[in-house]
């Protein structure tokens, strides 16, 4: 090779090298900005539930969607996850919580006891009922039984009442869903279903974030 042969190869080299740091800086931010946007939007119980369900559940039979936004003719509403599955749809409220528990079906709230201290939170279950509607709403081909109602303590939290239906800790949500096993629709229409989902959630922005949270906030005085 000549002279100028080997600086030609040179110079091509280190204009490879050139267009390949843009290209891992761009990994870089990506991987940067997915991460955070999963800090900024799953809290840490949501992101429990969310990593326990996808280790046990995987494709096609099953298929998680987190953070569900859906608009509403009075807002949005935000789901935390939807399950799709061949055996149901199960529409999930994650509480990460910690104390004991005093919680009755039909209660408006329920309370959570923390040492000495005393703390109202709605109730998960009439929280995620307008939930429930939204889903069976956007799958109105599906008999409505097949979307359930799930809320899910995924934190070390005590009940010191009997627990509601339809209200798990993480490994009990994780062993009903295992023993759903009555196949009610094909992997096909459980696909659809799922297409049907992401065509009509909102994209993830702050800004949905802040216009679910002014809406509880005037409807209930809370963020819950």
């Amino acid at each position: 090779m000549t002279i100028a042969a080997h600086v030609n190869h040179l110079g091509k080299v280190e204009a490879v090298a050139l267009t390949a740091v843009p290209v891992l800086v761009a990994l870089a931010i990506g991987f940067a900005l997915g991460k955070y946007r999963t800090h900024v939007f799953q809290n840490r119980g949501e992101a429990k539930l969310s990593r326990a369900v996808k280790m046990r559940f995987v494709a096609p039979d099953y298929h998680l969607l987190n953070h569900v936004s859906i608009r509403l003719d009075d807002g949005t509403t935000q789901i935390d996850h939807v399950l799709v599955s061949r055996f149901g749809i199960f529409v999930i409220e994650t509480k990460d919580y910690t104390g004991w528990i005093f919680a009755g079906a039909r209660d408006r709230y329920w309370t959570q006891v923390l040492y000495r201290s005393k703390f109202r939170f709605q109730n998960p279950i009439h929280q995620n009922y307008k939930h429930v509607l939204a889903i069976q709403g956007l799958l109105d081909f599906l008999p409505a039984d097949l979307v359930r109602s799930i809320v899910v303590f995924t934190g070390d939290a005590t009940f010191k009442t009997a627990i509601p239906d339809g209200v798990f800790t993480l490994p009990t949500f994780l062993a009903y869903v295992d023993g759903q096993r009555a196949e009610v629709m094909s992997i096909n229409r459980a696909q659809f279903c799922v297409g049907r989902l992401e065509t009509a959630r909102l994209s993830v922005t702050k800004l949905t974030d802040i216009e679910h949270v002014q809406r509880l906030r005037h409807r209930y005085g809370s963020d819950e």
